[in-house]
């Protein structure tokens, strides 16, 4: 199957239908995998949230720190955020049905040999392998019996360096933080979480996580969102997909068979001011 992998949707879904539409006339019934945060800060979250699940055994959609937003939200444990656009799907009558189908996602995907997507990053230790075991710990847990009391030690900075000896709700807290939130880290994989702009704005002693000399996945591809700042990046073993379409950029979808790019602009639907800039695409 012809598969595209699309950037970070978050609720802007007139312009999903868009880009599905381009990628129908290309190649019916396509594979779509998409890099999370299917919602949040758009206007449309609820139709996305909708139409991704309707897609089936078509999507594979990972899970980003707004799809987690959500869940938290959902159950009582985080209180809705500035610019937050997810109150209608916690009022729709199919609420239970799209919050039960958005904690069954996974964290990280295998796109078949050497290619792998997670919403934000790898951390310098871990190979593919290693990636896709940890990410399924989280998943076990968010699938499971016990997935609010998950939720609620969750959040935090803390541990900020993956140590094979963490156990408990630290470990999948850092397991969590390396695939949803990381942008920056030291060359032994200590992560940063307040720097949220380009490249060139890394703090001493710190790089993306993708420039770590020798890290495990360098020899896989890496298909990955979250970054509006960093932008569309096409190489050999990355492909940066989160053009910022929430933010007045565009939304991306790339075919992975040839790199093929399909785009579609988007008018932005966040007015300055109305997410607080320390929060810009977290």
């Amino acid at each position: 199957m012809t598969t595209y992998a699309l950037g970070d949707i978050q609720g802007c879904q007139p312009q999903l239908q868009q880009l599905l539409a381009m990628i129908e006339r290309e190649t019916p019934d396509a594979g779509l995998l998409f890099a999370g945060d299917l919602v949040n800060r758009g206007p449309a979250s609820l139709e996305a949230l909708r139409q991704v699940k309707a897609l089936g055994d078509r999507a594979v959609s990972v899970l980003g720190n707004h799809d987690l937003h959500l869940l938290a939200i959902a159950c009582g444990i985080r209180p809705m955020k500035a610019g937050d656009s997810i109150q209608p799907i916690l009022d729709a009558p199919d609420r239970d049905a799209l919050i039960d189908w958005v904690r069954h996602r996974p964290m990280a995907y295998a796109i078949g040999e050497g290619m792998l997507m997670v919403h934000a990053g790898v951390l310098p230790q871990w190979d593919m392998e290693k990636t896709l075991a940890l990410a399924h710990e989280v998943e076990t847990v968010l699938r499971g019996p016990d997935w609010k009391d998950f939720l609620a030690e969750m959040y935090g900075n803390s541990p900020d360096k993956w140590d094979d000896a963490l156990t408990g709700s630290a470990r999948l807290r850092c397991i969590v933080n390396g695939l949803t939130r990381l942008r920056f880290c030291t060359a032994d994989g200590q992560m940063e979480f307040a720097s949220k702009m380009g490249t060139d704005t890394a703090p001493e002693g710190y790089m993306p996580w993708f420039e770590v000399p020798d890290r495990k996945t360098r020899h896989d591809t890496v298909v990955f969102g979250h970054w509006s700042t960093l932008g569309l990046m096409l190489r050999d073993n990355l492909l940066a997909l989160d053009t910022g379409c929430v933010w007045g950029g565009k939304l991306t979808a790339v075919r992975l068979d040839d790199r093929a790019l399909f785009q579609v602009d988007c008018p932005g639907f966040l007015e300055p001011g109305t997410v607080p800039a320390a929060e810009r695409k977290q």
